[in-house]
């Protein structure tokens, strides 16, 4: 490159560079904030339209539906069907990477979460509401299984960008100072109940496609969630603040794997964990603290709130104890009605605490959470948990 400083700052790539700047850093409620891709636009629009379509809104906003449809459908990873094995790059076809396929680094449960997004919406009217919908052909579909299939390990697990590669003693040469357990891809479960609930909706609407292999597949999945459970019945969550986000997770992976609610006792375990964590406003919530510690951390009071409950934790506990069938209506109930006051008349939320992290250590700020997943857990309280219970 260009070894005099003012000949480089006129360069094409330092002008490239500079142009993508406002991609990666931007100024939030709470300060300035720095990204580690070019966005989670995957990501957080995967989960906004399983919360809609669970909520029966794609009739009531078929336009926003037709275009997520289109963002996924383009986004997808169409690159590398054989792999790059030179760089012990895996095949990454029929993946989705955490934010554009121009990232295209594509990780198993974004993958799994765009992909349960298009089967929500694949052949819904709602896709004619802005022209004619971008194709996504059954064979993209099946390139989606492969690709999920292939990334699940030998624990039975789902780890993130690669399969496991190595051993836990490695983390002796970590090199980085504010990452932890960053020398090899671990199985997660967060990771494993995507994957495993994506196969389970695949196998509804393609029956035959790949059927025997699915089976088994989420069956490893289940056990290894299973024994992933800690002592007290909660699961850690690794990409999320943090044990609310995993008991959501495994209690969803758990129950696509088949577990009934009224007689596993895993799932009934965790269920008495969510309920014992319940505030005296009705909410959850927990600090940062909770990813580093690896203990349930609860607050008196957590940034941005009034309480020590969040709207985004509150949120996923909800739609752990919903998905598994909590008997405590009552205690669901207070839950919701804390994310029914907190809602603005504009019908956003407020930005509270840290909702995200990665590697343990650092703090995400995810500002689709605090209205996506609220909006998850009102749809699924009004759509099938009331009425299954028999609350309003």
């Amino acid at each position: 490159g260009e070894k005099d400083a003012l000949a480089a700052s006129k360069s094409k790539a330092f002008r490239a560079h500079l142009a993508r700047i406002p991609a990666y850093m931007w100024v939030a409620e709470d300060g300035l904030k720095v990204q580690g891709y070019n966005g989670s636009m995957a990501w957080d629009t995967s989960f906004a339209i399983q919360a809609a379509s669970e909520a029966g809104l794609q009739k009531e906003f078929p336009e926003m539906c037709a275009k997520a449809w289109g963002f996924l459908a383009r986004e997808q990873v169409r690159a590398l069907p054989e792999g790059d094995w030179r760089h012990w790059r895996q095949p990454i076809r029929g993946g989705w990477g955490f934010s554009t396929a121009e990232q295209a680094w594509p990780v198993s449960d974004t993958t799994a979460e765009a992909f349960k997004a298009v089967l929500a919406l694949r052949g819904d009217v709602c896709l004619g509401s802005v022209g004619e919908a971008p194709p996504f052909p059954d064979e993209h579909c099946f390139d989606s299984v492969e690709f999920l299939l292939s990334y699940q390990n030998a624990d039975g697990g789902w780890a993130t960008y690669e399969n496991c590669r190595g051993w836990a003693w490695y983390e002796l040469l970590n090199p980085a100072c504010v990452f932890g357990n960053i020398m090899i891809d671990y199985s997660y479960v967060e990771c494993s109940s995507s994957a495993m609930q994506a196969l389970v909706d695949f196998r509804r609407q393609f029956p035959e496609h790949r059927a025997a292999e699915i089976i088994v597949s989420v069956e490893r999945g289940a056990r290894f969630i299973e024994a992933m459970q800690r002592d007290d019945g909660s699961w850690y969550g690794c990409w999320g603040n943090c044990f609310t986000y995993g008991c959501w997770f495994s209690i969803e992976g758990l129950r696509c794997a088949g577990r009934d609610p009224a007689t596993n006792s895993a799932i009934k375990r965790c269920v008495a964990f969510l309920l014992s964590k319940q505030n005296a406003d009705g909410g959850w919530g927990e600090d940062f603290l909770s990813c580093f510690n690896r203990e349930y951390a609860s607050r008196d009071k957590i940034y941005g709130c009034d309480s020590g409950s969040t709207v985004v934790c509150t949120a996923w506990a909800l739609l752990g104890l919903m998905a598994g069938d909590c008997a405590d209506s009552a205690a669901v109930h207070r839950g919701i009605k804390l994310l029914m006051r907190r809602q603005l008349p504009s019908g956003d939320w407020a930005q509270e605490n840290i909702s995200g992290v990665f590697n343990r250590s650092v703090g995400i700020t995810y500002t689709a959470f605090r209205n996506v997943f609220p909006l998850w857990a009102l749809g699924r309280f009004a759509c099938v948990y009331g009425p299954k219970m028999g609350v309003a």
